[in-house]
């Protein structure tokens, strides 16, 4: 008998194996809920890091993520299964992750202010000792890794054509 919803964690320890099984490394697992409706969102990309990410491999991970999920039956409410890729603004989750991607710019988010801020954006360094270090116009941060909230590539200009993206518009 269920006692409650399970976490994101119990949710990639159950599906992580099956992913892994399939060639792929689980990036990052979380439910979104929406108006009426709940999304957990499972993303993935090939553990061979030079290939991309197809329709095809998330096709793929669906169905067995999905059948994991049926076979334990671990989320009591309706939900969608939504399986992606990471993205050219790839969520940053593990320290190994930090380290992989070092050299590259990014956007990162405090649970608390560090020298009266919470979000930073500059050049990864990498992660040392439980700290990510960060290079901020010319100067070299160290923020504590277990006090990040959220971390993504930062989208390059030159990614992009040289063109910001155009501004969101907000739905009356």
């Amino acid at each position: 008998m269920r006692t409650g919803e399970p976490t994101v964690t119990t949710i990639a320890e159950l599906i992580e194996p099956a992913v892994r099984d399939l060639g792929f490394e689980l990036v990052q697992v979380r439910f979104m809920k929406g108006s009426g409706s709940t999304t957990l969102q499972v993303m993935a990309e090939p553990l061979d890091h030079s290939r991309p990410m197809t329709v095809e491999d998330c096709a793929e991970i669906s169905y067995a993520v999905s059948a994991t999920l049926d076979v334990a039956d671990p989320i009591a409410s309706a939900y969608r299964l939504e399986v992606t890729s990471p993205g050219i603004d790839r969520p940053l989750v593990k320290a190994a992750d930090y380290a992989r991607f070092a050299g590259s710019p990014v956007r990162v988010e405090l649970a608390e202010p560090l020298a009266g801020r919470k979000r930073f954006r500059g050049r990864l360094v990498g992660c040392e000792g439980g700290e990510v270090v960060l290079e901020v116009d010319g100067e070299r941060l160290a923020l504590p890794l277990a006090g990040i909230t959220k971390a993504r590539l930062a989208v390059a200009e030159s990614l992009v054509g040289g063109r910001k993206p155009p501004p969101r518009r907000r739905r009356s």
